[in-house]
């Protein structure tokens, strides 16, 4: 069957596990112009599958697919919480509070027992200034007269709302965190992959000791990836999310970036090559690898941080983000 969007998921769901569903590209499958009906959408489909002629989408296993809408739905709250402290920051701008030109973290320790004095109607400059922790209060004299504004009834319902609206999305992504870790850790790997032999950290490398001959699991799979400069077990989460451990499916690297759709596409005619622009993939995994390879451009000390600098140098920053998102 050809679909886009979700409407697929219903009619795939019933059949799966009783026939062979083969999802595939509408866009690859189209029909000559002028013969547009369902009839002769599915006449079509039934001589292109005769012949040999369809490609089937990528369908992951049930169990992985639990996973990839768990951490889909992770980022998700993770970016919502990030407009929530923008908008704090925004109510506390209003207010005349210059809270982050002192802090850097305006959710920190010290930033968050400030705005509960401020939220509880203690907002005088001295009494919140003395919260501080830390380093921070080495900048009494500075925090102070940054706390020094005009707080109204009004700037405090919208800061506990707010405040409560980010502790709440924490509880949720704690949450998470913890299913997402309990499934990949239950989901039974595939028998045809097997771990490649990795260095043990007693050697003086970074990856995990594993067996070479045991089936590579999702656990051992995150430990792998979180060797990659600028990969932490979030990012390794999703990239096991979004691909599997089986990496047989795609063929070869190349054909993979081009389905995360992070390869640049071929536009050519008469020899003349007209675009290189990346195609259309995997929005979640594109997203994921860009924040990846930004957090490894800001490595130090790296390979792929000085590969990146001499691309960007050569062919500009857009460009080589391009090129180092294959790279990882």
């Amino acid at each position: 069957m050809e679909s886009t969007g979700e409407y697929w998921h219903p009619v795939y769901h019933v059949l799966e596990g009783h026939f062979t569903v083969l999802l595939v590209n509408a866009a690859h499958v189209k029909n000559v112009p002028g013969r547009k009906t369902d009839k002769a959408d599915a006449r079509w489909l039934a001589k292109l599958l005769r012949h040999g002629l369809l490609q089937a989408s990528l369908i992951p296993p049930r169990g992985q697919r639990d996973v990839r809408d768990l951490t889909r739905y992770r980022t998700k709250l993770v970016q919502e919480r990030a407009r929530e402290v923008n908008r704090v920051q925004g109510v506390l701008e209003r207010a005349n509070i210059k809270l982050a030109s002192v802090v850097s973290d305006v959710m920190g320790v010290s930033s968050r027992a400030i705005l509960a004095a401020l939220v509880d109607g203690r907002a005088d400059p001295a009494t919140m200034a003395e919260l501080a922790r830390g380093r921070l209060r080495s900048k009494l004299p500075l925090l102070e007269q940054a706390l020094s504004g005009l707080v109204r009834d009004h700037h405090q319902q919208l800061l506990a709302m707010q405040l409560a609206h980010i502790d709440f999305l924490d509880d949720q992504i704690a949450t998470l965190n913890t299913t997402i870790a309990e499934r990949l850790s239950a989901l039974i790997p595939p028998e045809t992959v097997t771990v490649p032999v990795a260095a043990d950290e007693s050697a003086g490398g970074r990856a995990p000791h594993v067996d070479a001959a045991a089936p590579l699991t999702c656990d051992q799979a995150i430990l792998l990836l979180d060797t990659i400069p600028g990969v932490d077990r979030r990012g390794a989460e999703m990239l096991v999310a979004e691909l599997g451990t089986d990496m047989s499916r795609f063929g070869t690297a190349a054909r993979l970036a081009a389905w995360a759709g992070v390869a640049p596409g071929n536009d050519e005619s008469a020899g003349k090559r007209r675009s290189g622009k990346t195609r259309k993939g995997n929005r979640a995994l594109r997203t994921g690898l860009v924040q990846l390879a930004h957090s490894a451009t800001h490595t130090k000390g790296t390979y792929l941080a000085t590969l990146f600098r001499r691309l960007a140098a050569r062919r500009g920053k857009q460009r080589a983000m391009v090129v180092f998102q294959t790279w990882i």
